[in-house]
């Protein structure tokens, strides 16, 4: 019997020992950081963390729950690379392609308050018509004015994290210019709030990703001659000298900033030329501020005023092909021509659709549905038909209008499906946008020859 117990305590010895050994091995097996949780978690087996290549992202759930877009990290899928690590996998940023970037985006977590994806939806100017549609705001984070949902959540432009996602998709599309929606300090759109004071970290970031930045000069209230002269001089002292800074260079062999001026039509040409001419009363021409001003092209009259304005060229923003004389592709030609008579610079816009039916529920007949891919392919093809020297896209994140090549997910949140990009996956449109940049550069160097 005494026999027995000695090799009963042995073998109870031998078997802690065992586990005692064994579980040193699982503990050094398991990621740094990952707490009590089982050693065999998803981080031993990245390719279980993620979607497999190829595949659609699978439908983000219950986004109040998981709280993405207040208090939650961007999605593991959408965290970004070291740009010291990846830059080199990136196609190389082509300049003369721009995309128009919104900043007005914000959450609780960021902005203490959600900022935009509340957007209200809008009445019909006919009253009768408008009796038809529903009223109020939307209510993030399930319900946001648009008809898509983004992959990051409904993020704030002030995160970082978000920032530096936004300009390796930037990197990722070969679009070399992030265009940014500007309004000068301490004034805002309708339904946002300030943002010059998140341009320093954008400029930063960009320049990480060698991207560049210019400004897309707001409607903001009261502009006129005379204070656009201050913004563009506020604009040139505080940000000129960074190297993400855009400079076009002209035929003459000038580097001159580039401005985009939209819903230009609302001052009188009599006052852009006061600021655009040289002998305007505040002209920035011949001066430490002097750059080149883009009007907004909307109606075809509009040629004759950004001429006499003294603006350097022109560019037709809206995404829907047809809606305004800018916008219609078979119309580019004609306007080429008659900028290239006028040593006036045209520049297109091209956009992947148009649908804003989530903010204007009356505005079906705006809508352009993006047929996978192909509206988009369309729209660069017009453009490259009319040899334009520089390509906007309308839009890299303009979500309540639908023309956002951003990265979206499928979502439903109650009643509501939000529009997606299947069959093809979050990037469709990044990729889209890197296909035909590099088909844009190829022309250009035919053209040049």
């Amino acid at each position: 019997m005494a026999r027995f117990r000695r090799k009963t305590c042995i073998t109870l010895i031998g078997l802690v020992l065992f586990i005692f050994v064994i579980t040193i091995v699982l503990k050094s097996l398991r990621p740094e950081g990952s707490g009590f949780g089982s050693p065999f978690g998803l981080g031993l087996f990245p390719h279980l963390d993620r979607p497999e290549e190829g595949h659609v992202q699978p439908q983000v759930g219950d986004m109040a729950n998981s709280k993405v877009g207040t208090d939650a990290k961007i999605p593991p899928q959408e965290r970004v690379a070291e740009p010291e690590t990846m830059l080199s996998s990136l196609p190389t940023p082509n300049y003369n392609l721009h995309g128009f970037y919104y900043t007005w985006y914000g959450n609780p977590q960021f902005d203490g308050k959600y900022i935009h994806w509340d957007h209200p939806v809008l009445p019909h100017w006919d009253a009768k018509v408008a009796a038809g549609y529903p009223k109020g705001r939307h209510n993030p984070p399930e319900d946001i004015g648009a008809n898509f949902y983004p992959a990051l959540g409904a993020y704030s432009s002030r995160d970082p994290s978000v920032i530096e996602a936004h300009m390796q998709q930037f990197r990722t599309a070969a679009i070399g210019v992030v265009a940014i929606s500007w309004y000068p300090p301490d004034t805002k759109d309708d339904n946002g709030e300030p943002t010059d004071d998140i341009v320093p970290l954008i400029l930063e970031v960009a320049h990480k990703y060698q991207l560049k930045v210019a400004f897309h000069i707001e409607p903001y209230k009261g502009r006129d001659d005379l204070n656009m002269y201050s913004n563009i001089k506020y604009i040139m002292e505080r940000y000129g000298d960074h190297p993400a800074f855009f400079r076009y260079k002209t035929s003459s062999g000038k580097l001159l900033p580039l401005f985009y001026v939209y819903d230009s039509y609302l001052l009188s040409s009599e006052k852009w030329a006061s600021l655009l001419k040289e002998n305007g009363r505040h002209s920035v021409r011949n001066t430490a501020f002097d750059g080149l001003f883009i009007a907004l092209l909307v109606e075809e009259k509009h040629k004759s005023d950004i001429l006499s304005g003294g603006f350097d060229g022109m560019y037709t923003y809206f995404a829907t092909n047809g809606f305004s004389y800018g916008s219609s592709h078979s119309n580019w030609r004609s306007i080429k021509s008659f900028c290239d008579g006028n040593n006036l610079m045209f520049i297109p816009s091209v956009g992947p659709g148009y649908m804003d039916t989530s903010i204007r529920p009356w505005n079906f007949q705006n809508t352009r549905n993006r047929i996978n891919g192909k509206y988009y392919e369309t729209a660069f093809g017009a453009a490259l038909e009319a040899r334009t020297d520089i390509i906007s896209i309308t839009s890299f994140n303009e979500w309540h209008e639908g023309t956002q090549i951003e990265k979206a997910i499928p979502k439903t949140a109650g009643k509501t499906t939000y529009q997606d990009y299947l069959p093809h996956k979050s990037d469709a449109y990044l990729e889209i946008t890197r296909k035909w940049a590099e088909k844009f550069d190829k022309e250009r160097e035919k053209w040049l020859v």
